[in-house]
């Protein structure tokens, strides 16, 4: 007898349902991975929560419907509840659109060779009015906001998201006119190779070693002429004494 197909959708209302199934076995996978069971006259369905949040939401589909293919269930689920198919070589962190957005720009700085090439992908994170930094000191004093509106006695954890924000925004405040040195970057690079061309080579230390020495010089003109030099290349020996006369 074939298994029950098991269709996982996200309703008109925000919810994720999951239907088609009651016996016992998908009722367990189905609330192990998440869902909350509701018998109703409707009968035994399972379903998430609207406030749920998407990325979780997702997480839950997708290891619902894993468990429930692994027990041989037919499972058809929403295409954008299934995480193999939001992830891609472009996306590669799936429902973190933002994540992937910052970590291709990660990519393109690493990959620059130039100052000003490294300046115009810096530019995406230092934009004052458009930047991650920015973005993301609003997105957190945003969220410190929300939290007082949602509950006036979760002052303290506001507060963590306000002194955030400040932190990034003392960040921005230590980068400005970064982006005008890093144009400068590159030819500050070219100029110091321009210096390091120009400037002489050492000496070879094995030339140096070969060269002749002027005091070798000076033995090899005097062999030329005949003339012996004395202390030079030639041991003086001692001075001839007399001897006394014989009687």
């Amino acid at each position: 007898m074939p298994a029950p197909y098991i269709t996982i959708s996200t309703e008109p209302s925000g919810s994720v349902s999951a239907k088609g199934a009651s016996d016992d076995l998908s009722a367990t996978l189905l609330k192990h991975a998440g869902f909350q069971q509701i018998e109703d006259w409707y009968g035994r369905r399972h379903r998430l929560a609207s406030t749920t949040p998407q990325a979780q939401r997702v997480a839950i589909a997708s290891h619902a419907a894993e468990m429930l293919r692994a027990a041989r269930y037919s499972v058809d689920l929403d295409p954008d509840l299934d995480t193999s198919r939001l992830t891609t070589p472009a996306n590669p962190l799936g429902l973190y659109t933002a994540g992937s957005e910052v970590l291709r720009l990660t990519d393109q700085i690493r990959a620059a060779e130039t100052g000003s090439g490294l300046a115009q992908a810096v530019d995406h994170l230092l934009h004052p009015e458009h930047g991650v930094l920015e973005r993301l000191r609003e997105a957190l004093e945003t969220t410190g906001e929300q939290i007082t509106d949602l509950d006036n006695e979760a002052y303290a954890l506001a507060d963590r998201f306000g002194f955030a924000a400040e932190f990034v925004s003392a960040a921005q405040s230590e980068l400005v006119g970064a982006e005008r040195e890093l144009h400068r970057a590159n030819d500050s690079r070219q100029d110091h190779t321009g210096v390091q061309t120009q400037s002489p080579a050492p000496p070879d230390a094995r030339s140096a070693a070969l060269a002749t020495s002027p005091a070798a010089d000076k033995v090899k003109a005097s062999s030329a002429l005949g003339t012996p030099t004395q202390g030079v290349g030639t041991a003086a020996g001692p001075p001839q004494v007399s001897s006394p006369r014989t009687r």
